[in-house]
């Protein structure tokens, strides 16, 4: 393993130049604009599978875009590790708050990335967590250091609900089993402080509509005797949570997972720091729900939140108009025991409940996905906590993560394997917004300790 690590150290640099290469291309999923690149990223993820060392690459195609697939049987009685990732990229909006272009990667230092960090969308998620994996099995190759079979699947729909991959997946269930899926898509709690994330939410998303009058009205005619949707559909959002942070959804709460009050006091054993917290997104102050530290509100908690409102005139200059319709997105973070066709079901009702007799109401349900847990006691959360200490040199610790990848569910369920969430990014990197960026000492130790799981996974 030491040649290995070795191997790593003298390529840093090559290392980085190649995730910039991967970086500049602007595989935004989302957006039908960019399908061209997205395509293109496939084909590049896929030379460096091969380069790396990988038999049996494809490209394979899907009702949307393709997954890229490799794959390294040494021997079938040795345990086979899946890795999995995604080569989509987040739309890049909005274009002004980026300090360079977004698919310009450059290196610079910050307060927490002394050594310097990648700025550039991507960066963080998920192309230079995924490519760290690319890097650890080629140093492991190249140095023969491989100690069991191991499988890529690499998807390029992530970032608009993996939409595809469900399919793709249970109709390759010989072609991907494994024992295991090891996964970079999530981050640690600090450098000083690494962590194994055990646990992810789920989701509900939404989108909401408000109709009053049958067309936009001149608000001088009309003003002041028929419902505005705007007006009404924000009294409906505010009402939707109480002034202690608790969920006025009949039932929201019913099969929520109760947490052990030794798990929480282990939980809040990570040092959480509530004016650095602050500090790191520019608030005075916090808020959630009454009884739960900041720590238990961003992982074992449901919540509720508006993402995204509009309605009306928003163009240059004045429209003095009421209008017709007014909309909302709204997503519902989920923990252990419940599902996000309960929740969404919970929610229309409640929706349909609340709403005044006139207007009229349109709930649409978007993507969801279940919550995640992996035990602490499992050969797999024992191999990624010692790799990381091993990596880092210092105590890590199992931590719950607040983000949903609702994958994991469906990987458990279809091909019967825990996922192992063994990312490295920190939450600061400012993921799905402006100035993404994703430190290289964070790269450098992913690189670093994936052969270490490897070695013990296979112990």
């Amino acid at each position: 393993m030491q040649e290995t690590l070795n191997y790593i150290g003298e390529n840093k640099q090559r290392f980085v130049d190649e995730l910039f290469e991967l970086l500049r291309i602007p595989s935004i999923s989302a957006d039908p604009a960019y399908k061209n690149d997205v395509l293109k990223c496939a084909e590049v993820v896929a030379e460096h599978l091969k380069n790396a060392g990988a038999d049996n690459v494809e490209v394979c195609q899907t009702k949307g875009y393709p997954i890229v697939y490799g794959e390294k049987i040494l021997n079938t009685d040795l345990p086979t590790v899946l890795v999995y990732g995604h080569y989509d990229v987040q739309p890049a909006d909005p274009l002004e708050l980026w300090t360079k272009p977004p698919f310009e990667p450059y290196i610079e230092k910050t307060e927490l990335h002394p050594e310097g960090a990648i700025f550039a969308r991507g960066s963080a998620d998920d192309k230079g967590q995924f490519f760290m994996h690319l890097k650890a099995f080629e140093a492991m190759m190249k140095t023969n250091a491989l100690p069991c079979n191991v499988k890529f699947i690499l998807e390029g729909e992530e970032e608009v609900g993996s939409v595809s991959l469900g399919d793709w997946v249970n109709e390759n269930k010989e072609k991907l089993s494994c024992d295991c899926i090891l996964i970079s898509d999530t981050h640690i709690y600090s450098n000083e402080q690494p962590t194994v994330t055990t646990g992810l939410r789920g989701l509900s998303y939404v989108e909401v509509e408000v109709e009053g009058p049958n067309r936009d009205l001149h608000s001088g005619l009309y003003g002041g005797a028929v419902p505005n949707p705007i007006h009404v559909l924000s009294r409906m959002i505010a009402n939707l949570i109480d002034e202690d942070g608790h969920i006025t959804i009949d039932g929201f709460y019913d099969n929520v997972e109760t947490v052990s009050d030794s798990d929480r006091a282990d939980m809040n054993k990570l040092k959480d720091n509530p004016e650095e917290f602050k500090k790191s997104i520019g608030l005075n102050g916090v808020e959630g729900e009454k009884g739960y530290t900041t720590l238990e509100r961003t992982s074992i908690r449901p919540t509720l939140d508006c993402n995204g409102i509009w309605g009306g005139y928003t163009g240059e200059g004045a429209k003095t108009v009421i209008p017709s319709k007014a909309f909302a997105k709204i997503s519902m973070r989920l923990v252990p025991y419940q599902t996000p066709e309960e929740i969404t079901e919970k929610f229309t009702k409640y929706f349909e409940k609340i709403a005044p007799q006139n207007v009229k109401v349109k709930v649409t349900p978007h993507h969801g996905g279940m919550p995640y847990v992996l035990p602490t006691d499992t050969k797999e959360f024992l191999a990624a906590k010692q790799a990381m200490e091993s990596a880092f040199g210092k105590e890590v610790l199992p931590y719950r993560g607040g983000g949903s990848i609702p994958i994991t569910a469906m990987f458990e369920q279809v091909l019967g394997a825990k996922s192992v969430l063994m990312g490295f990014g920190l939450d600061s990197d400012a993921i799905h917004s402006p100035n993404e960026h994703y430190g290289l000492f964070n790269f450098y130790k992913g690189i670093e300790s994936i052969p270490l799981f490897f070695e013990n996974y296979s112990k």
